[in-house]
C-alpha cells in the first residue's frame, strides 16, 4: 500500500481557503497528481485544504471523500516559557526537549503544558483510531506497533534487497498497480499521521520537519515476512511540480526561509 499525504498550499487563513500564490502551487500540484494511478482520495474539511485538492479532483474526474479527523491539529496550550497560549507543537526548544515524555511514542500528552488540555489527549486517540479504521478499509491492521495483512497469504520468506532490488523480487518496470491513497490535510495532521505509521514521537516532528505548503509525503508498506506490514517513508516534504512548474516553495509555516533547491 502507498499513503500520500499532501500538505495544502500556501494558505489563506482569514478567508478559509488559499492565496494566489496557493492557486498556483495547487494547479502545479494538479499536473503532478493526474499522473497517479491513485485507489481513493480523501481531504480534510477546512478550505485550504479542500481548496488545495479541487484541481487535482478535477483534473482527474475524481471526488474525495472528507475525513473531519484529518483537519489540522490544532489544539492549543499555554507556553510555560512564552505565556502565549498556541498549538501544542510549537514550543521553545530549550523547554520541550528537557521534558522525556515529549520523546515518548504515546506519553507526550502527558508533557507540561499538554496535559493541561484533555482534548490533546483525546483527539490524538481519535486521529490514530480513525487512521486504523481507514488502513483496515485496505487490509492493514494494527497490532501492536506493526500492521496485520488480512485476507492475504505471504510467503514465510523473508525479502532482502540487494543491489537494483536484484533479489528482493519486485520488477520496477512493471506498471504500478499498488493501492494508492491520497489524503490532502495539513502539517500538523501529517506529522501527526506519520508519527502513528512510523512509531515517532509527534512532538519530534513538527518541531523537526518542515513541509513546504502542497509538500508530498509518500509512506509505503513494506511487507517482508509472513502477514507483517510497516510503514516507511520514501519522501517528506517533496515539492518536486513546484520547481518543475518554475514556483518558488512558500515559507508558510517555517521560521527560516525555504531553501530553493
Amino acid at each position: 500500500m502507498r499513503l500520500i499525504l499532501i500538505r495544502h498550499a500556501e494558505p489563506d487563513y482569514e478567508h478559509n481557503t488559499i492565496t494566489e500564490k496557493g492557486k498556483r502551487e495547487a494547479a502545479a500540484l494538479a499536473e503532478r497528481v493526474k499522473t497517479w494511478n491513485v485507489t481513493d482520495f480523501y481531504m480534510s474539511p477546512l478550505g485550504r485544504a479542500v481548496d488545495t485538492a479541487k484541481p487535482s479532483l478535477e483534473a482527474l474526474g475524481r471526488t474525495a471523500e472528507i475525513l473531519p479527523w484529518a483537519k489540522e491539529f490544532d489544539y492549543r496550550c499555554t507556553d510555560p516559557v512564552t505565556g502565549r497560549n498556541h498549538l501544542c507543537w510549537d514550543f521553545v526548544p530549550s523547554d520541550w526537549t528537557a521534558d522525556d515524555a515529549c520523546f515518548t511514542h504515546e506519553d507526550w500528552v502527558n508533557a507540561r503544558p499538554m496535559c493541561e488540555n484533555p482534548e490533546i489527549a483525546q483527539n490524538f486517540r481519535i486521529v490514530c483510531s480513525e487512521l486504523d479504521k481507514l488502513l483496515l478499509r485496505y487490509g492493514y491492521k494494527r497490532d501492536g506497533k506493526i500492521y496485520r495483512t488480512v485476507g492475504r497469504k505471504q510467503e514465510n520468506r523473508l525479502r532482502t534487497a540487494g543491489p537494483n532490488n536484484s533479489d528482493s523480487g519486485f520488477d520496477d518496470t512493471v506498471k504500478d498497480t499498488e493501492t494508492t491513497v491520497v489524503i490532502f490535510c495539513h502539517l500538523g495532521a501529517a506529522c501527526m499521521m506519520m508519527s502513528h505509521l512510523l512509531n515517532i514521537p509527534f512532538i519530534t516532528l513538527p518541531h523537526g520537519l518542515f513541509i513546504p505548503p502542497t509538500g508530498v509525503n509518500i509512506l509505503t508498506t513494506e511487507e517482508r515476512w509472513e502477514d507483517e506490514a510497516s510503514f516507511r517513508a520514501q519522501a517528506i516534504g517533496d515539492c518536486a511540480h513546484l520547481l518543475a512548474a518554475g514556483e518558488k516553495l512558500s515559507s508558510a509555516g517555517a521560521f527560516t526561509p525555504a531553501f530553493q533547491l
